[in-house]
């Protein structure tokens, strides 16, 4: 299989191989695709957590365990100033 690059990619992993971190086009790819499957892994971790989060989230509207969005961001801003030191003047 012969894999052709637009110029602009060609010239990235030219870069790469000739500062010397990497021996060939080929490990310049293979880190590409290497860190390509981390990212997903990441974002697929990240997906669960947030579809975690959502469903803790429906949980506690069904229990009217829930604030108002203005509510909502001063208490952060409360807690981020308390956190922080900071105090309104």
């Amino acid at each position: 299989m012969e894999i052709v690059l637009p110029p602009e990619l060609e010239a990235i992993v030219q870069r790469r191989v000739d500062s010397g971190k990497y021996a060939s086009a080929l490990e310049v790819i293979k880190a590409g695709v290497k860190l390509l499957e981390q990212q997903e892994d990441i974002y697929q971790g990240r997906l669960l957590e947030l579809q975690q989060e959502a469903r803790i989230g429906w949980e506690a509207s069904l229990q009217g365990k829930v604030v108002d969005g203005s509510t909502a961001m001063a208490q952060i801003r409360d807690k981020l100033r308390s956190r922080h030191g900071v105090t309104e003047e």
